[in-house]
């Protein structure tokens, strides 16, 4: 049979990328400036807590001329390292389409692994434990962005209590009611207040850095810890101790993972640019401020020296901008997990979510009401229970580093798959950069029984429940497979019976193997009749951001009435059923929306505990299926134009 088909993706030529274009000046500096409100949320009010850890009692060293040097140093020598080198070095190089992020990462592993797929086990194995390492990664992300919102809030209205004493106690209840109001409002899109995201992070970035310039005049020498021999002999003098204080120190890196996972927004080149001009340079002044300002202390101990950079009337503003920059950090981070369950969606890892679209324009900009009350629920836990970011800085630390982690190994992969790099200088590259991340996971490791045991349950929790998805739909499509008639035989059948045909046109989805959909066989065995035309619609999901809309669908008559239709889409595209088969009417097949209706089977699972899963797993994939999203809602078909068929499916 003749295949009708477009260019597919790849037959197209280069695969474009998905960052926006920059024609000049103007738009890199309008792209930088969004990088400012999107990309350096997180990371940017790091320094609200992250030095006054380093000297908490927690760690008990003391603000001394010589351990501030050797903290700054710390501070200085991390963030040129691991955003710098590693992830605007390296790691933004590894774009798929030019999206970032572990799950871009992972499906541009996954889809190299599938072009070279070998006989044997070995080959399998190693695809399984990719992929089980960029699921886990994913958990992780979405636990960082269960924590990132409280520890912003929290860290912010702190300086409440440095203010007056009359907010002492305050703190939680003001940070519970703004988490709940900025979740409660997710459902009306956040295009209004995405406007001014990247200029209030401009100020934010301008006031952090202005604060801290005053101190180091008055305390030049502080500079001096640029030197990285400061920092290295702090370690040596104080080990234990200076272990303790090196996860506190890994705080200032938190959001590292933003500039990847966000590269599809804005790019490389304005995410540099905002990082190196602005960014970076107020990071660091602010940093260095704070430890003048414990020099200037004489060693004696500062409760908060970030606010008490501002001092008198200062306090007031900078609290107000403060606490403006951790609601647009944890927005960001909200957003970002958004991205994150529709891009596990797509690539078979989470059951279908609903999806809602909160701007006409802007198509990456959605909100996910399921994701927004497991985050909502989270934040409220959180906060009550750990009541200051200072507690929940413990529970921080170990989920960004482990998913650092997690990048480097997938990037050896790439670095060896994908660009062609030599066995030495692969390992070399991934051993450098494990040589910063395992000591820094050794560090927060610590902090597990104090609070870093959340984001891990968490995560495998999530791995959990991602895993028994993508393992109990493969094994149902497998027992749906082998139980089914080869789709040539029953063309064949229905040519000689030459049942009643009935005006109009019948859509099926079918899975990708060539076997007759089961709710076809029911349909057909039950009404005895077929339409005119019979559509089999495979919905495909491809390991690219989107799609080559030129190679959205592809057709192929089968005889005697019958189509198979493959539509394609990216793990950041939504399927939409009605207007894929609408582009078949070039390729051939001309379908009239009004004469056609879609046939759905609504499965009942039944757990054996015979499965591969187990019992308890088959329990969790089929609690799973029975709060997944409908298919027709999923697929965006007209729900008077649906029939549907039941079937019960041993696992």
């Amino acid at each position: 049979m003749e295949r009708r088909t477009v260019s597919t993706l790849r037959e197209s030529g280069a695969p474009v990328s998905h960052a926006p274009p920059i024609r000049g000046p103007r738009d890199l500096l309008k792209l930088s400036l969004g990088a400012l409100g999107v990309v350096y949320g997180d990371i940017g009010t790091s320094p609200l807590y992250a030095m006054r850890e380093c000297f908490s009692e927690h760690t008990g060293i003391a603000p001394t001329l010589g351990n501030v040097l050797g903290i700054l140093s710390l501070f200085s020598w991390t963030l040129l390292f691991v955003v710098v080198v590693k992830y605007l070095g390296f790691v933004m190089r590894a774009d798929n389409q030019g999206e970032g992020g572990i799950l871009a990462l992972l499906a541009l592993v996954m889809g190299r692994e599938a072009e070279t797929q070998g006989p044997g086990g070995n080959h399998r194995r190693r695809r399984a434990a990719l992929v089980a390492l960029g699921v886990f990664g994913a958990a992780l992300l979405l636990a960082d962005g269960m924590i990132t919102p409280v520890i912003s809030v929290l860290g912010a209205l702190e300086g409440l209590e440095i203010a007056t004493p009359v907010f002492r106690g305050a703190v939680v209840p003001i940070a519970l009611a703004i988490l709940v109001a900025l979740f409660l409002v997710q459902k009306r899109g956040t295009a209004g207040i995405a406007t001014v995201f990247g200029p209030a992070m401009l100020v934010w970035f301008v006031a952090i850095g202005a604060a801290g310039l005053p101190a180091i005049l008055r305390h030049p020498e502080v500079l001096a810890a640029f030197d990285p021999r400061h920092g290295l002999r702090f370690l040596l003098e104080h080990r234990r101790a200076g272990l303790l204080v090196l996860g506190a120190v890994f705080l200032c890196v938190t959001g590292s993972e933003a500039l990847y996972a966000d590269m599809g927004h804005f790019g490389r080149r304005p995410i540099r640019f905002a990082w190196f001009f602005v960014a970076f340079p107020a990071l660091l002044t602010n940093y260095y401020g704070q430890g003048a300002l414990l020099v200037g202390a004489g060693g004696a101990r500062v409760e908060n020296p970030f606010y008490q950079l501002a001092p008198g009337l200062l306090l007031y503003p900078m609290l107000a901008i403060a606490t403006l920059a951790a609601v647009i950090a944890s927005q960001a981070l909200i957003s970002g997990a958004f991205s994150l369950a529709r891009q596990a969606t797509q690539l078979g890892l989470l059951p279908r979510l609903t999806v809602v679209y909160t701007s006409r324009e802007a198509r990456g900009q959605i909100y996910v009401p399921e994701i927004n009350a497991l985050l909502l629920a989270a934040a409220v836990l959180l906060v009550v229970g750990f009541r200051s970011s200072g507690a929940l800085a413990a529970a921080y630390g170990i989920a960004v580093v482990s998913t650092m982690i997690i990048t480097t190994l997938l990037l050896y992969t790439v670095s060896r798959e994908i660009w062609g790099w030599s066995l030495p200088a692969a390992l070399g590259l991934a051993g450098l950069f494990l040589a910063v991340d395992l000591p820094f996971l050794g560090a927060n490791a610590t902090k597990i029984a104090a609070g870093g045991w959340f984001p891990l349950v968490i995560a495998l929790a999530m791995f959990v429940v991602m895993t028994s998805w993508h393992e109990g739909r493969a094994h149902v499509l497998g027992v749906l497979e082998r139980g089914s008639l080869p789709l040539a035989a029953f063309v064949a059948d229905v040519g000689e019976r030459r049942p009643h045909r009935v005006r109009g046109a019948a859509v099926v989805l079918a899975s990708e193997g060539g076997g007759t959909p089961r709710v076809l066989l029911h349909h057909f065995k039950h009404n005895q009749v077929l339409h005119e035309t019979v559509v089999l619609l495979t919905v495909v999901s491809a390991v690219v951001p989107e799609v080559d809309p030129r190679g959205r669908v592809s057709v192929e008559p089968l005889g005697e009435g019958f189509w198979r239709v493959v539509a394609r889409y990216g793990f950041m595209e939504t399927p939409d059923v009605p207007t894929a088969l609408a582009e078949c009417a070039p390729l051939g097949l001309e379908l009239d929306p009004h004469r056609t209706s879609y046939f759905l089977g609504r499965q009942t699972l039944l757990p054996t505990g015979r499965s591969p899963l187990g019992l308890w797993r088959e329990r969790l994939f089929v609690l799973l299926s029975r709060n997944a999203r409908p298919a027709q809602a999923f697929f965006q078909i007209p729900p008077n134009r649906v029939v549907e068929l039941g079937a019960q499916i041993e696992l």
